[in-house]
C-alpha cells in the first residue's frame, strides 16, 4: 500500500458508506479491489470487465495507453467502476489515502446513479452483467477454437459489428431478438417497422450470415446496449458522482492534511478543460446550481429521469452559460466563427450546439431504407452535419460484410443529394442521387 494500511482504508470506507446511507443514496452492494497500474491499464482496455471476449482492438487500446502512460503523456483513472450488482470498482494501489477516500465517495455516486437512472433500468440488468460478459467471452473463444471457424473469421465479423455498433434503436424500448419463424413471417417486407431505426439488428436478422456469425453480431449488440446508458449520461453521471464526493467528504471531518489534499484533487477533477467540455466540470456545476435553486429532493428526481441531452436542454441556463464561460464555434473556410453567450440568441445557440454533440448525438445516424433487387439501401438521417466521406466509405465495406451483397447510402454533401455505392468486392463510388 502507500502511506496507509488496508485496515485504515476499510475504516474510511465504512464511514463513507454510513454517510451514503444517511444522505439518501440508494446503492447496490459495493465491492472495491486494489490494483496496480498494469492491472488498471488492462481493466481500462477491457471496459473494467473481469471477463471479456478477445479482440485485437482491446490489445491495441492497452498498448496505446501503456505507451502514453510510460511517456507521461496521459494519467490513469483514479478509479474504474462498472454497472453491476454487486457494484465493482477498482482503486489504484499508488493513490494517496486522501485520493482513495475521495475516490470511494465518488464511486458511491456512480453506484447510486447506475441503480436509479431510468436509462440504466431500461437497457441493463445489473445483476446479470458479469455473467453476461463471461458467457459472451466463452462463446467467442469457443468459435475461435473451432477448427471449422478459427480466429480470422471471427475477427472479420467482430470488426464489422464493432464498426456499426451504435447504429441501433436509439430511443424507446430496445428491440428483442426474434426467432426464425417470426422472421419468416416478415420476409415479404423490405424493412419491418420495428427495424426501421435499427440497422445492426436488421443486418443480424436479414444479412447472409451463418448462425455463429449472427450470434457474434448479437453479442456486440447486447454489449452495446449495456454501454449505451453510460454514453448517453456521461455528463450527468460524472457530475452526480463529483457532486456527492464533494458533499460526503465535507461531512466526513477529514484531518486537515487530508482535507487540504481532497480540495486540491477535487478542483483538478472539476476544473474546465481548454478546447473541450469536461463532463465532471459541467455536470458538477449544474447539479450544484439545481440543489441551491430547487433543493436536494429535486436533484434526486433529475438524476432518475434525465439523459445528457434533456439535462442540458432543461437546466443549462443563460446564467450558468455565463458563469462557466461557455461558447461555441464553427469553421467557415479558413475562419473560425465564435458564438458567445452575450444575448438571448447567443446562449441558446451555445446550449443547443452542446446538446447536439453529447451522447449518440455525436454519432451519425444511418438507417435501413429499402431492399432493391438484393441491394440494401441505407439513409443518413441528416441533421445539419455532413458525413466524413473517407470514414463512410470504410464503414460501408463493413455493411457489405454483414449484408452479403451490394450496399448504397443516401446522404447530403454541400446541400446536394449524393449516394455512396459499395459493390460486393468493396469498390466504393460516389454519385449524384437523382
Amino acid at each position: 500500500m502507500n502511506d496507509y494500511t488496508l485496515r485504515e482504508l476499510e475504516a474510511w470506507g465504512d464511514r463513507i458508506e454510513e454517510l451514503v446511507r444517511s444522505a439518501g443514496l440508494e446503492c447496490y452492494e459495493q465491492f472495491f479491489e486494489i490494483c496496480d497500474y498494469e492491472d488498471m491499464l488492462c481493466y481500462e482496455a477491457y471496459a473494467g470487465m473481469p471477463s471479456h471476449y478477445p479482440h485485437w482492438s482491446f490489445g491495441k487500446m492497452y498498448e496505446r495507453q501503456r505507451t502514453f502512460y510510460q511517456y507521461n503523456l496521459v494519467g490513469l483513472p483514479y478509479e474504474m467502476v462498472i454497472n453491476s450488482d454487486p457494484c465493482l470498482a477498482y482503486l489504484m494501489r499508488d493513490n494517496t489515502l486522501a485520493l482513495q477516500v475521495l475516490t470511494m465517495a465518488h464511486v458511491y455516486g456512480h453506484n447510486d446513479f447506475f441503480k436509479n437512472n431510468r436509462l440504466f433500468k431500461e437497457y441493463t440488468r445489473a445483476e446479470l452483467t458479469v455473467e453476461l460478459f463471461k458467457n459472451h467471452a466463452d462463446r467467442v473463444r469457443g468459435y475461435m477454437a473451432d477448427p471449422s471457424i478459427g480466429p480470422d473469421r471471427v475477427e472479420r465479423i467482430l470488426d464489422a459489428a464493432h464498426a456499426l455498433r451504435y447504429q441501433l434503436q436509439r430511443f424507446g424500448k430496445r428491440e428483442q431478438k426474434h426467432d426464425r419463424e417470426q422472421l419468416t413471417k416478415e420476409s415479404e417486407q423490405d424493412i419491418p417497422d420495428r427495424l426501421k431505426n435499427d440497422l445492426l439488428t436488421f443486418l443480424a436478422e436479414r444479412g447472409k450470415l451463418t448462425e455463429w456469425e449472427r450470434n457474434l453480431v448479437y453479442i456486440v449488440r447486447d454489449e452495446t446496449f449495456y454501454f449505451l446508458p453510460q454514453l448517453e449520461t456521461k455528463i450527468m453521471n460524472e457530475g452526480w458522482a463529483s457532486f456527492w464526493h464533494y458533499k460526503l467528504l465535507n461531512r466526513l471531518a477529514l484531518p486537515q492534511s487530508l482535507h487540504w489534499e481532497f480540495l486540491q484533487r477535487h478542483n483538478l477533477v472539476v476544473r474546465p478543460h481548454a478546447n473541450r467540455i469536461n463532463p465532471y466540470f459541467l455536470g458538477f456545476n449544474i447539479f450544484t446550481y439545481l440543489e441551491e435553486t430547487y433543493g436536494l429532493d429535486y436533484i434526486f428526481q433529475v438524476r432518475t429521469q434525465e439523459r445528457d441531452q434533456s439535462f442540458l436542454r432543461r437546466y443549462l441556463t443563460r446564467e450558468l452559460c455565463e458563469k462557466l464561460c461557455l461558447f461555441s464555434y464553427t469553421v467557415r473556410g479558413n475562419d473560425i466563427v465564435v458564438k458567445e453567450v452575450g444575448d438571448e440568441e447567443g446562449w441558446k445557440t451555445v446550449r443547443d450546439d452542446l446538446v447536439k454533440g453529447v451522447g449518440l448525438g455525436s454519432i451519425p445516424c444511418v438507417v435501413p431504407l429499402a431492399v432493391e433487387r438484393d441491394q440494401l439501401v441505407l439513409e443518413h438521417v441528416f441533421e445539419g452535419w455532413e458525413l466524413d466521406i473517407t470514414y463512410a466509405r470504410e464503414t460501408l465495406k463493413y455493411v457489405v460484410d454483414l449484408w452479403g451483397g451490394r450496399v448504397s447510402l443516401k446522404t447530403q454533401l454541400s446541400g446536394k443529394a449524393k449516394r455512396l455505392i459499395c459493390s460486393e468486392d468493396k469498390v466504393v463510388s460516389l454519385i449524384d442521387d437523382i
